[in-house]
């Protein structure tokens, strides 16, 4: 049996934060906004991942009326350095004028902070979409709605779940690497510091998280297996051995890992549908920049739409002036942390030394410094 539902403007397929935050940034438009997700409402209150949130982003969240400060832990500094050869540079907050460079915060935090400002808004949860056929009119979603078929005709979808696929429409470039996450406890507290070590094996990142450091270490396949089998004090002399006496760590909690790659959909748009956030491109997570990304995506989209569409989201004109208007944003922000892995994650004699050099650049030359911290807090358009 099929239940056919009212039609809407815009159905967004993905409750995530993406997803919830163009809702809320389209909330008192002129379109009905309809949020589909897979998962029951509140799936996300255990969810243990911790996001990196530039001050950019914060800028972004305060706008939707979702910035919970207690819960974010600012980064003051970021340290950058490579193991076994020389240079580093330090990144301050105070040379920009604003309390942090960024932010680290748990999803689960994040998700429930925009779901509260969404108390209002129109979803339906658990439900998955079987197929969408557009036409010049309208897009035709099919939904399972725990076994019962519903239709839903919306003038503009816009996918904000998932990753990008392996079809031929995707750029799909495989690191070989796997990220290993964990919490760890420093011996002597963090100070806002954050950590960007860069090994031969790829970047290892130290987030401050309340009271803990979040660990983002990517390494070959083989060796986060092994990594994730170590009892706790062989996990942290691991650590230690990348860090020397830099830092010491006292206590760590559970490890998971995944695979790391870059997923790329090369065309944002097709007739009465848009990708953005993860859905429209996957990036590898060295300097944080992909969920960042994401929500600029979600912010520019809503922009367009109530600006440009004339009443119509699904207008091919200002979802072309959607996609042109990311491309310097998304191409910049890809191969920014595209081209960090491809020349640290190695053990090279002459690129070592043109890492070092690079590092001491950046240190000693302050423009080139503040080129590169600008556009991790406000993306490649150096917003705002």
């Amino acid at each position: 049996m099929t239940d056919t539902l009212h039609s809407v403007d815009i159905a967004i397929v993905g409750a995530g934060p993406v997803g919830m935050a163009l809702a809320l940034a389209l909330a008192g438009g002129p379109y009905s906004v309809l949020l589909i997700d897979s998962r029951q409402r509140g799936a996300s209150a255990g969810d243990p991942r911790a996001l990196a949130l530039s001050h950019g982003t914060r800028q972004l969240l305060e706008r939707l009326g979702a910035w919970n400060s207690p819960l974010a832990t600012p980064i003051q500094t970021i340290h950058v350095s490579q193991r076994g050869g020389f240079g580093r540079t330090l990144i301050d907050a105070t040379d920009y004028g604003i309390p942090a460079l960024g932010y680290v915060m748990r999803y689960r935090d994040l998700a429930a902070t925009l779901d509260r400002r969404m108390a209002t808004s129109r979803l339906l949860s658990n439900c998955t979409v079987v197929k969408i056929l557009a036409n010049r009119d309208a897009a035709n979603i099919t939904l399972d709605d725990d076994g019962e078929t519903r239709s839903i005709a919306a003038r503009l979808v816009v996918h904000a779940e998932g990753t990008p696929g392996n079809d031929e429409g995707v750029r799909v470039c495989d690191y070989r690497q796997h990220a290993l996450v964990a919490e760890v406890r420093p011996l002597a507290g963090h100070a806002h510091r954050a950590w960007e070590r860069f090994t031969p094996d790829g970047p290892l990142a130290l987030l401050p998280l309340a009271q803990d450091y979040s660990v983002v270490f990517t390494m070959p396949p083989d060796k986060a297996s092994e990594h994730i089998k170590l009892d706790e004090q062989a996990f942290l002399a691991a650590l230690r051995t990348q860090f020397g006496s830099r830092i010491d760590f006292v206590a760590s909690g559970p490890r998971a890992s995944f695979p790391l790659a870059l997923r790329v959909r090369r065309q944002l748009t097709v007739q009465r549908q848009v990708w953005i956030g993860n859905a429209a491109q996957s990036l590898h997570p060295v300097s944080g920049q992909g969920f960042n990304l994401g929500l600029r995506d979600a912010w520019e989209l809503a922009e367009a739409l109530l600006t440009r569409a004339g009443g119509d989201p699904g207008d091919a004109a200002a979802l072309a002036f959607y996609t042109q208007g990311r491309r310097i944003d998304r191409v910049g922000s890809m191969g920014f942390t595209d081209g960090i892995v491809r020349l640290f994650s190695n053990d090279l004699g002459p690129l070592q030394v043109a890492r070092g050099l690079g590092l001491l650049s950046l240190d000693l030359l302050p423009p080139l410094r503040h080129f590169v911290a600008r556009r991790m807090i406000w993306g490649a358009r150096a917003w705002p």
